[in-house]
């Protein structure tokens, strides 16, 4: 486990811009910008769309090496009975391993790796520290995929993340086909902040890392979105990335196919926008899923 140095923030919840879980669904026009820093002719369509693809941002000898601390990290015991691995509950494999950037020395590596921070920093406009990071993992034959959402409405509600300066990263370390389960999103949704109905359990988390109950959108939300920006799949060889708005309405689908997908996953928030307490939850999420160290990556 990497050392930190612990920052705790001691600012006061400000005007909640984004209301959610309540008695019903609100839709509230986004209040932030998409990129924060200089517009780039790269970043244009990530402005426009809430993502942007890259074929190779790893070489194939990288991508091993990611692959193989992957494969390591499911494997061992000890990190199987830690809190920030989740179990499928059908198969029994490790679906996911939270915080990984502090469990690995290989992925706290990629983390600083420029190709990754310093696009982040592009992106928000300042200096940024890991919100959460994890690795996922789509065996075949059955992995569950992750339903339609906007990781915002969570980060916000649960979490306590005022404003959208939020970026993430999904690096694919197998191949992305069009049938094992891969990322969907809808190009232009992350204008448009949907606020879902219904309150959030306490300890919520335990059960959505494994099935999202609480901040799901409700069927005609979801069509009216569809219908609006269409549905975007992502597809690729390991190594290529993809980076998507904080508040882009994404999902995937189950991996029935033989043919696993794997993925490593870092959020990246201004240091400018430091989580305080949750805005629709009864408690914070845990550390390991929503930091509240807030030291810069260099």
């Amino acid at each position: 486990m990497t050392a930190t140095t612990t920052t705790t923030s001691t600012s006061t919840a400000p005007q909640d811009l984004y209301p959610t879980r309540g008695a019903t669904e609100v839709r509230t026009p986004r209040r932030d910008p998409v990129v924060w820093g200089r517009l780039t002719p790269e970043l244009e369509s990530f402005e426009r769309d809430g993502f942007l693809a890259v074929d190779q941002l790893l070489t194939p000898d990288e991508v091993g090496v990611y692959q193989a601390e992957l494969d390591r990290l499911v494997n061992d015991p000890q990190v199987r009975a830690d809190e920030r691995s989740i179990i499928e509950k059908r198969s029994q494999a490790v679906r996911s391993v939270f915080e990984v950037h502090r469990i690995s020395e290989v992925f706290a590596n990629l983390v600083r790796d420029e190709r990754l921070v310093g696009t982040a920093r592009e992106i928000l406009g300042s200096d940024v520290y890991v919100h959460q990071s994890r690795i996922n993992v789509k065996p075949g034959f059955g992995a569950s995929g992750f339903y339609w959402h906007s990781d915002f409405e969570t980060w916000h509600a649960e979490d306590g993340l005022a404003r959208m300066r939020t970026v993430s990263v999904s690096v694919a370390l197998t191949e992305n086909h069009d049938t094992n389960g891969g990322l969907m999103i809808m190009p232009g949704s992350h204008k448009t902040f949907l606020g879902c109905a219904g309150e959030t359990p306490k300890d919520n988390y335990k059960k959505s890392l494994q099935m999202q109950d609480a901040g799901i959108p409700s069927d005609e939300a979801l069509t009216g979105f569809a219908d609006a920006h269409g549905i975007k799949l992502f597809t690729g060889k390991a190594g290529s990335a993809t980076w998507f708005d904080c508040n882009a309405m994404h999902g995937s689908g189950d991996n029935i196919t033989p043919f696993a997908r794997s993925n490593v996953f870092i959020v990246f928030n201004s240091v400018e926008n430091t989580a305080v307490e949750p805005f629709s939850a009864p408690i914070r999420r845990p550390e390991f899923i929503g930091a509240r160290d807030f030291t810069p990556v260099r």
